[in-house]
């Protein structure tokens, strides 16, 4: 045989024998299928069904799932080293590090366990409508400042350890806030503000994480009416507080103060 067919052979081979490696094991998605009891507390935690992991909390979303090698991946990102698996015991490493133990739920029908999975999982409202009048006397005049909190129906999403330690993906309506300033009767400004106005404020990898969370008065001066504004990260410590300043003119500005 020619030296060079026998190369492409090896090297086929080989290209061949990687791209087993990253094949998905059916064998080991088959042994997943049902419903899975963390060992310690006997409580259910996730039922695996088909291609999809579906938790028993009410907001964690449904996510794709696989096995590759000796790894579980769970939705495009998050990976869990596998220790054991058999037909009935799952053990494998968290993102701390820590074994994670589970068994298969073998006395109670899959349909029952199905029943107590919730039918849609919930999606997050962290404001309310809320609507605030202020009237504001400035120079003689009074001015009357109207502030609406509209949640909408734009998605945020958000990954977060849960009280097993897995990762699951949440997700949260975020809002539109209403801002309208009169003199008297006389219009004097009015809009939307939607996030994306303070893209050059919010760093651009951590604005879709955030939602626009509330708008308050603050204070009235020459360069006009000061408002308080905050996005901040579902569920987290992370906030930043932006001071929108509209002019009488109706012209605004912002400024980050704090996050």
């Amino acid at each position: 045989m020619p030296v060079i067919a026998v190369l492409l052979m090896v090297g086929c081979g080989q290209q061949s024998s990687r791209v087993s490696e990253q094949e998905e094991s059916q064998s080991a998605k088959k042994l997943l299928q049902g419903a899975w009891l963390e060992e310690d507390t006997e409580t259910f935690v996730f039922r695996m069904k088909g291609d999809s992991i579906y938790y028993a909390d009410s907001t964690s979303m449904p996510a794709a799932f696989k096995v590759i090698g000796d790894t579980l991946y769970i939705g495009s990102s998050v990976r869990y080293y596998i220790e054991k698996q058999t037909e009935h015991v799952l053990w494998f490493k968290s993102q701390s590090g820590e074994t994670m133990k589970f068994y298969k739920n073998t006395e109670q029908p899959d349909d029952s366990i199905a029943a107590q999975l919730p039918n849609k999982p919930q999606i997050l409202t962290l404001t309310e409508v809320l609507k605030r009048d202020t009237v504001v006397f400035y120079n003689n005049s009074r001015y009357h400042l109207y502030v609406a909190v509209n949640p909408t129906k734009y998605k945020v999403s958000k990954h977060t350890l849960n009280e097993d330690g897995l990762d699951v993906e949440n997700v949260y309506y975020d809002n539109i806030i209403h801002l309208s300033i009169f003199e008297g009767a006389t219009q004097l400004f009015s809009r939307d503000f939607r996030k994306q106005f303070f893209e050059r404020i919010v760093p651009k990898n951590i604005l879709p994480q955030t939602i626009l969370n509330d708008m308050q008065y603050s204070k009235t001066d020459a360069k006009g009416f000061h408002f308080n504004t905050s996005l901040c990260i579902p569920d987290g410590a992370s906030c930043y507080l932006v001071e929108v300043i509209v002019g009488i003119d109706g012209k605004t500005s912002t400024q980050l103060l704090e996050y």
